[in-house]
């Protein structure tokens, strides 16, 4: 999976329920020319909660092109944005004699490290932390840096694609993922900087952790069951050791509950939480 799939789709989980729709490599042509994201204002309302810094003004038709850590946002890719640009408002206007008005169109470069080369050969300006706006010719170009961007909750999901391991770690703590297969996109972006020679110290191992604790309502036994595989009888305690056994009926089937108990992770039927802590106690010793 490429680095600005990825980005799109977790853009896509971070819109969902806004009246925005994100649309991941729009085809733009018949020869696949393609743009990284376009995030569209498909109604009235409001985002319910707070946009990332760079974000935070979406128009009706925002374009934006992603550089992760191994690319450099340069001249090329500014000209390939405005390319975009240019095709993607004749494809949804009536004609092109007929244009949807201009302010209606926003231009976004986000970047995982600042673009040292470019801001040197073109007006450049920060309007705030890792926020900046470039002028590519006739176009104003807003360009978002998430290795600059301040520790905030509204910035983990760019904080996600920052290439910096405890900015990433920020990220996924504080990201809020609106559907449970997100978990799996997560999961593919981990590996991938694994892969490439980025340490993380939030490890795959936390991650089936986290994945476990907030989504055992929606696993299935299966699912559980793979989610699970690899990890210890400790770390399953660990996980689920703030769950009482009313907790733990109310919210898992009786074949999950079964499966935890057959692995040391679930206090037997009856016990009250005290005592499943004391049996945790004991097996510890």
């Amino acid at each position: 999976m490429q680095w600005h799939r990825l980005f799109g789709l977790l853009l896509t989980d971070f819109f969902t329920g806004s009246p925005f729709i994100v649309k991941v490599e729009p085809d733009l042509s018949w020869q696949q020319q393609r743009l990284d994201v376009v995030i569209v204002r498909k109604g009235r309302g409001r985002f319910k909660e707070t946009l990332p810094d760079g974000l935070d003004d979406l128009g009706t038709h925002n374009l934006i092109t992603f550089k992760s850590h191994q690319d450099a946002l340069d001249g090329w890719a500014m000209c390939e944005l405005i390319g975009h640009y240019v095709s993607y408002r004749k494809l949804i206007s009536s004609s092109v004699d007929e244009l949807l008005p201009a302010s209606q169109f926003q231009l976004y470069a986000v970047c995982a490290r600042f673009p040292h080369n470019l801001a040197q050969q073109v007006p450049w300006q920060q309007s705030r932390p890792g926020v900046y706006h470039c002028r590519w010719r006739t176009e104003l170009i807003r360009v978002v840096v998430p290795r600059q961007l301040p520790e905030a909750d509204n910035n983990a999901p760019l904080h996600l694609f920052a290439a910096d391991p405890e900015l990433v770690r920020f990220g996924r703590s504080h990201y809020r993922q609106r559907a449970a297969s997100t978990s799996t996109l997560l999961s593919q972006l981990f590996e991938k900087y694994e892969r490439e020679g980025v340490a993380m110290p939030y490890t795959m191992e936390d991650f089936l952790e986290d994945y476990v604790v907030t989504h055992l309502e929606k696993v299935s036994p299966e699912r559980l069951r793979n989610a699970l595989r690899g990890l210890s009888p400790e770390k399953l305690r660990e996980a689920l050791q703030g769950l009482s056994p009313e907790q733990l009926e109310q919210t898992l089937s009786p074949e999950q509950i079964e499966y935890l108990r057959q692995h040391g992770a679930a206090p037997a039927p009856g016990k009250s939480r005290n005592a499943g802590r004391a049996d945790r106690k004991r097996r510890r010793s």
